[in-house]
């Protein structure tokens, strides 16, 4: 492969891997007193906390379908709690419970921010393919120009109640780079949620895992 395709096929290759969504928690806490839990057969509400209500519902329907996968059952919020009762923590208790719900997951945008980076370009010698003096003059040197890329960061805050107990079992604040859209958003931060409360040993491990 031509040195100047070879480095173009780099390039973007390295472009591609970095807007890829990356989601790392930035801390984490567990109930130290709590045995490991399972959704199974157990009703879990998802509440994304958000005035803007198409966002809620994406959020909370996104939650949901996480929840589903390891064998619960996803109750989205707004179902039974419209968001101009979301705000009285009585009266949302009160809504849950009465819908059957055994716990709830909220998540909540703390942050958003943006980060540039700056790749360095480079020069590289070519090879000579036996073309003449001037082929190998003219092609002796490669240059690769930098480049500026520009990453979204989003943090996020995860909480996980006991409704049952009445009890935090789980909090966390993750960060995830480049998310594709909301729903992209809620699926990384789900599934890395429950990688770590698994690896934490507080939440069981999905059926057949």
């Amino acid at each position: 492969m031509p040195i100047r395709l070879r480095t173009l096929t780099l390039i973007i290759l390295i472009a591609v891997a970095a807007c890829a969504a990356t989601t790392t928690f930035t801390s984490t806490w567990r109930a130290p007193d709590v045995p490991a839990i399972s959704p199974v057969g157990k009703t879990v509400a998802t509440v994304f906390v958000s005035r803007d209500e198409s966002k809620r519902r994406a959020g909370e329907d996104a939650m949901a379908r996480s929840i589903n996968a390891f064998g619960g059952h996803g109750l989205p919020a707004y179902t039974v709690l419209p968001n101009e009762a979301a705000e009285n923590a009585d009266t949302a208790r009160a809504k849950l419970k009465e819908a059957g719900a055994n716990g709830v997951v909220t998540m909540r945008v703390v942050g958003k921010d943006q980060q540039v980076t700056y790749t360095p370009g480079y020069t590289a010698p070519s090879y000579y393919g036996g073309f003449g003096p001037y082929w190998g003059y003219g092609w002796g040197t490669v240059s690769s120009p930098g480049y500026l890329q520009t990453d979204t960061l989003v943090s996020v805050e995860t909480l996980v109640y006991s409704l049952d107990r009445d009890k935090l079992l789980w909090a966390s604040t993750s960060r995830t780079t480049n998310p594709e859209n909301l729903d992209s958003l809620i699926k990384e931060i789900a599934d890395a949620t429950a990688n770590e409360m698994v690896k934490q040993g507080l939440l069981a491990p999905p059926p057949g895992k």
